[in-house]
């Protein structure tokens, strides 16, 4: 049986008890911790893009329209 006990710490009190982990583990926290970020940026740029609208269909016939006129001005 698990119990679960919620402490709330402030922030200084949190940063006094990283200053205590040896480094890899200072390392190992920091790499968690940019990898939250990096998530979390990324679901807010994906939800930015998010659209109903856009479809495979409508992404490779843009693709195709882009790639015609690159060859266009590469002929020429």
């Amino acid at each position: 049986m698990k119990t679960t006990i919620q402490i709330d710490f402030t922030f200084e009190q949190v940063l006094s008890l990283v200053r205590q982990l040896p480094k890899q583990q200072k390392i190992q926290l920091s790499r968690e911790l940019e990898k939250e970020v990096i998530d979390s940026k990324l679901s807010k740029l994906l939800n930015t893009f998010k659209s109903d609208e856009l479809d495979l269909e409508v992404i490779e016939e843009e693709v195709e329209n882009v790639r015609r006129e690159m060859y266009e001005k590469q002929k020429h």
